[in-house]
């Protein structure tokens, strides 16, 4: 699908500001700011991103202190919901309307409302507010409050004329401040992170060095947050009275020891049975669960992602969606210079095209996919994730050229493939379930390239029986080829049955904690769901349940994996898991022995276990009964250094475990 065009300001238009927007370096898209005599901004943005993304058109009614007093946006959001959102404020009193909710609240003060479905030109709009308001705070409508911090100051010349640009930071928005660019006049000129980019149309190539700068200034943040919530014993440490979960066994083993020294476990044993090192740290669990630190095998980090996983127990992560230069970014994880997990990576590779995935690395003959695969090894990548534009021919070569370097193959089908033939191909894993349903839903899409993908499942998952011959055949097929299935049930579930205006399951759990803002966020709902068809979206989960435990019981592996917000994401899909059939005790071993042995580190990790790294949780309560409660943290341990994970979910504008009661 072609990028989309501008659209052109509307008549009185005074002055325009244009934008290009572009994600992994493809342009995707545009904004432009239209300033009309009245002073009110008409922002048109849009961008496509495989078919999905926003199309905008805002009205933007400033007061003399630039704090908004009427908004109208119409259009439809990234999924293609519709937008009609409406903000104003009018003698003292704030109203709102957008697809989530509606509210009304007496504002005596200077207060900003941040838009359900906005354009970028709002963060730009509040970080000017901010510049300008006493102490540079703000707070936030429907809640919330902002503040603003000037990190430094560049000037750029673009062959024509020479602009000076101050990089802001803005927190209270999310988990970590968002960074933004300003001009001399106080208006937006970029806003960038690793995945998408805005920036004033014929200044691209400014973004070079703007990046280079904001990324020291973010670094120089995350190293003085690691060095804040991240303590490594110097000595030996001893955890005692522990219910030790044994991933081997699938067990609990009550009044259990565990030693570690450094990055090492050294000994594991009966309390009272182990000498206990002079001068030694004691940790002392009063039988609350040990567990190997747990595995989401479906990742998309950054370096801002670090700390939610490890906030939620999440000690080791697979990125699915790597490019060479990745393993290079994210190895601050493993020093003092940024929180974040042990990541193993799987690289991306996709066919040229209209609809090609977020990725720089694609391919269209067979010199290119093999040159890519030898890049991908060369950079200690263990698997090769194919997406939906490539070419059918070249899966083979694909798996050949891996498989010769010792790699794994899978990811999406590719469009005008099924899942049969993508395992008889050379796959050795297929990610997401959906997957496995167009498999057997070849006869109504082929071209899995757009949300049809989604969309076909939803709607047709009922007429898919998992106990019928050809499905059996089909796992019997995986098991034959040793292929492991990452289903992503946490996923669907979102897509299928979250609505708007209600949290959805997934993060029911834990919504209350998060920052207003990102709570907001979950209440935008899933897939557009067309008239009569609500129950049937829902059973589309159910199904995929059902075939959950078929691909269990055909001997099929499958593992836990999320595609969803890092770390808090994962105990929704085990419980997803249990729900379906599968007993706790197993779930958890998928997610942490299953998971080191697929990506080859059960030698050091997956269990606790002497000569295994020190990577564990402590839990207040039992998961092998109830796998939900490994949300209950007491502490993570990760290469030995221990992280309490209220002060880290202090840091990330969560509410504390304690704060929100065990």
């Amino acid at each position: 699908m072609a990028v989309p065009q501008p659209i052109a300001c509307p008549a009185g238009t005074r002055s325009n500001r244009e934008y290009e927007f572009y994600l992994m370096g493809s342009r995707a898209g545009y904004q432009t700011v239209c300033l009309q005599a009245d002073g009110t901004r008409v922002v048109h943005f849009a961008f496509n991103d495989r078919g999905r993304g926003p199309v905008l058109t805002s009205k933007i009614q400033l007061d003399a202190k630039g704090l908004p007093v009427a908004i109208a946006t119409d259009g439809n959001d990234y999924l293609k919901s519709p937008v009609a959102e409406r903000f104003t404020r009018v003698a003292g009193t704030a109203t709102w309307r957008n697809s989530v909710e509606s509210g009304t609240q007496p504002v005596a003060g200077a207060a900003f409302y941040v838009s359900q479905s906005g354009s970028f030109e709002e963060i730009g709009v509040l970080a000017r507010a901010l510049r300008d308001a006493p102490g540079r705070k703000l707070p936030l409508l429907p809640q919330g409050e902002a503040d603003l911090q000037q990190l430094s100051q560049l000037t750029f010349s673009n062959g024509r004329t020479s602009r000076q640009v101050s990089l802001y930071s803005i927190g209270g928005l999310g988990f970590q401040p968002t960074s933004l660019w300003l001009d001399e006049d106080g208006e937006l000129f970029a806003t960038f992170d690793s995945f998408s980019a805005l920036v004033r149309e014929g200044w691209q190539d400014s973004l070079t060095p703007m990046r280079a700068e904001q990324d020291a200034q973010e670094a120089r943040r995350r190293t003085a947050q690691a060095r804040a919530l991240r303590r490594a014993p110097t000595g030996p440490v001893v955890i005692e009275h522990a219910n030790l979960f044994d991933s081997e066994k699938m067990t609990m083993r009550p009044g259990t020891t565990v030693i570690f020294v450094q990055q090492r476990i050294v000994a594991v044993g009966p309390d009272g049975s182990l000498p206990i090192p002079a001068g030694a740290e004691r940790i002392d669990a009063a039988g609350r669960a040990l567990l190997p630190g747990l595995w989401d095998l479906h990742t998309h980090p950054d370096l801002d992602s670090g700390p939610l996983f490890l906030a939620a127990g999440v000690t080791s992560i697979r990125d699915m969606a790597a490019e060479p230069e990745k393993p290079g970014l994210l190895r601050v994880f493993d020093t003092n210079e940024a929180l974040g997990p042990r990541v193993v990576f799987a690289g991306i590779i996709d066919g040229r095209g209209p609809f090609q995935g977020p990725t720089k690395v694609l391919v269209s003959d067979e010199a290119e996919a093999r040159k890519a695969v030898q890049a991908m090894r060369a950079a200690g990548f263990g698997l090769v994730k194919i997406y939906s534009s490539m070419d059918t021919k070249l899966v083979p070569v694909i798996a050949d050229e891996a498989h010769k370097a010792g790699m794994r193959v899978g990811g999406h089908v590719p469009a005008f493939m099924t899942a049969e033939q993508a395992v008889l191909a050379g796959y050795d894993e297929i990610q997401h379930m959906n997957m496995v349903f167009l498999n057997f839903l070849y006869d109504k899409v082929q071209d899995t390239r757009t949300p049809a993908r989604f969309t076909a499942v939803a709607e047709n998952a009922s007429s898919v029986d998992p106990q019928s011959p050809r499905v059996q055949a089909f796992l019997q097929l995986l098991k034959q080829r040793h292929v492991t299935l990452d289903p992503t049930l946490v996923t669907f579930e979102s897509l299928f049955t979250d609505r708007p205006g209600v949290v959805g399951a997934g993060l029911a759990a834990v919504a209350d904690r998060l920052p207003p803002l990102v709570r907001r966020s979950l209440l935008e709902g899933g897939l557009p769901v067309p008239d009569g068809m609500d129950a049937t979206y829902r059973h589309a989960l159910t199904q995929m349940q059902r075939m959950l435990m078929a691909v269990r019981s055909a001997g099929v592996p499958f593992v836990a994996g999320t595609d969803a917000m890092p770390g808090f994401m994962l105990p929704r899909e085990l419980e997803l898991y249990v729900e379906a059939g599968v007993p706790a005790p197993e779930v958890l071993r998928i997610a942490t022995l299953d998971a080191a042995r697929l990506v080859g580190r059960e030698g050091e990790l997956g269990s606790i276990a002497p000569g295994k790294l020190a990577d564990m949780i402590l839990v207040d309560g039992d998961p092998s009964r109830n796998v939900g409660d490994v949300r209950r943290l007491q502490l993570v341990i990760k290469d030995g250094a221990l992280f309490d994970p209220d002060a880290l979910c202090r840091a990330l504008g969560i509410q504390p475990i304690a704060a929100a009661g065990r």
